[in-house]
């Protein structure tokens, strides 16, 4: 993984991915105690960061591979950019996707042309063992979800923008919160700070009890999660960081953090209220990191990626309900 990489997947992306915002409210500040710049990722095409990697992924394939078709695993988000990708260049896709995954994901992923297989991750099912199987059988072309050098290449161009629009906002050195499940975005971004804003650094925001990468620094090696009971933030629950990602992180994170499901979807509501975006509660664990957990932040302003918008109504409902409890 190097720089020249990420470049290489933003020139193929470009015309296709969106160059997403980067906002702020007077509002969030006063919460946070400092200045707050939010990476709007839930604006992307798909509704999350996902495309970014599953386009990039997707138009590094060959024409001839990439006719056969291609296969990927995912709870919903990057099942969708995939998706999508490949129904772009014409390629059949199939997504392997749990069955407790939210319903508006696995329908989304449907209607984006994918054939979708559903597996048991409650009970056990090892989903990477299927879709080796299914890509066995169908000749298709496995694009893993973070732990491949393309699709972190595909993140990695979020970092790049990041980098330029922190610059033009006035801020070059500050924390950089990223929602964290294996990691694909939090090292690619972490790879694009490196080479074009070194003094931006990146760390990673977990749900609690899932924070194995947090862990997984701080010990220096990679850990797994310890079978918590489940969390709202589907989106970024992962056993153990990636075996790609996690060097990348180790030389190039701060420490991680993590935040509860409640803190998640205040953060939701809070960015429903002061930006008008719609946040997954895997997608806002980034941004509650930053307004609730300024302890453990350093300087006068931080950057929080939202990464997801692909929300159930009902969830949503859960979060702006907080916003009419009492102070």
């Amino acid at each position: 993984m190097t720089p020249d990489r990420i470049a290489a997947a933003a020139r193929r992306l470009e015309g296709h991915a969106r160059r997403t915002p980067l906002l702020s409210s007077p509002f969030l500040d006063k919460i946070a105690g400092r200045r707050v710049l939010v990476k709007a990722e839930c604006l992307q095409h798909t509704g999350s960061f996902k495309y970014r990697g599953g386009r990039a992924a997707v138009s590094a394939l060959d024409a001839q591979t990439r006719a056969r078709g291609v296969i990927a695993f995912s709870s919903g988000n990057h099942a969708q950019g995939v998706a999508r990708a490949a129904a772009e260049m014409g390629a059949p896709a199939v997504i392997v996707m749990p069955k407790d995954a939210p319903a508006v994901k696995v329908a989304n992923t449907r209607a984006l042309g994918a054939e979708v297989v559903l597996y048991d991750r409650a009970g056990g099912e090892d989903r990477e063992a299927l879709g080796a199987e299914l890509a066995r059988e169908r000749v298709l072309t496995l694009v893993k979800p973070y732990d491949d050098p393309e699709v972190i290449a595909g993140q990695g161009t979020c970092g790049l923008e990041l980098a330029e629009q922190a610059a033009e906002a006035g801020v070059r050195e500050a924390d950089v919160l990223v929602c964290c499940g294996g990691g694909g975005l939090s090292s690619g971004i972490a790879l694009a700070l490196e080479a074009e804003a070194p003094r931006l650094r990146v760390r990673t925001v977990e749900p609690e009890g899932y924070d194995d990468v947090a862990r997984s620094l701080a010990a220096g090696r990679r850990l797994s999660n310890r079978g918590a009971p489940g969390s709202i933030c589907d989106a970024i629950v992962t056993p153990s960081p990636g075996e790609l990602t996690f060097p990348i992180l180790a030389r190039r994170a701060g420490p991680g953090m993590s935040v509860s499901d409640g803190e998640a979807l205040a953060a939701m509501a809070q960015a429903a209220l002061r930006l008008k975006l719609v946040l997954e509660p895997g997608g806002a664990v980034a941004l509650a990191a930053a307004l609730f957990r300024a302890g453990q932040i350093e300087g006068e302003a931080v950057i929080a990626v939202a990464t997801g918008g692909n929300c159930d109504p009902a969830t949503l409902q859960q979060a702006l309900q907080l916003l009419e409890a009492p102070a």
